[in-house]
């Protein structure tokens, strides 16, 4: 049986708007949706915020870590919260 592959082109390519490229393909932005991936994550909240609080723009972070390896993070800076 000899088939052709369909061709490739910019016809297949889809374009993501907003927050629907990190909900549709999360790995591209913290490496894998893995545990691993979930640590880049929480570090990298965790940084912007403590940037915020350098900036002198947040006074309080608070970070939460529950059993079921959830996290929650939230600080007194609107960009951050």
């Amino acid at each position: 049986m000899s088939s052709t592959p369909a061709a490739y082109d910019g016809n297949q390519i889809k374009v993501l708007r907003g927050l629907e490229a990190v909900r549709k393909r999360p790995g591209m932005y913290i490496g894998e949706t893995g545990k691993k991936g979930f640590h880049h994550m929480v570090w990298e909240i965790l940084d912007n915020s403590i940037d915020e609080a350098l900036g002198g723009n947040c006074d309080r972070i608070e970070v939460r870590v529950h059993k079921d390896e959830a996290a929650e993070q939230s600080a007194d800076a609107g960009s951050t919260a």
